[in-house]
């Protein structure tokens, strides 16, 4: 491995325990909106999937399978997720209908 790699795996590394520890102190009252908000920020994950996909052209084809299949679940992890936020606004919605009434 080279010296780019390795940092690049422990960057990897630090920002998922990172990102696990700040996750599990968010209050649950929050995890909503955070979610809602954070929709818009996972279409930076599809461009970096991408960008490491085009890269790892070079690299041979276990790369290019790899690269895809992270295309592939951030894409998915995207539209789930406004899916999720959808259900939640409509929610909100029924509740508003019901006082209406």
């Amino acid at each position: 491995m080279t010296t780019l790699q390795i940092i690049l795996v422990v960057v990897f590394f630090v920002s998922t325990i990172i990102g696990y520890l700040l996750i599990n102190n968010v209050p649950s009252l929050l995890h909503t909106p955070l979610m809602s908000g954070m929709n818009a920020l996972s279409g930076i994950t599809i461009l970096g999937a991408i960008i490491a996909t085009a890269n790892a052209t070079k690299g041979g084809i276990v790369s290019q399978y790899l690269g895809g299949i992270a295309v592939i679940a951030a894409v998915i992890n995207v539209f789930a997720g406004f899916a999720v936020t959808d259900r939640m606004l409509g929610m909100f919605n029924a509740e508003g209908k019901k006082d209406d009434k």
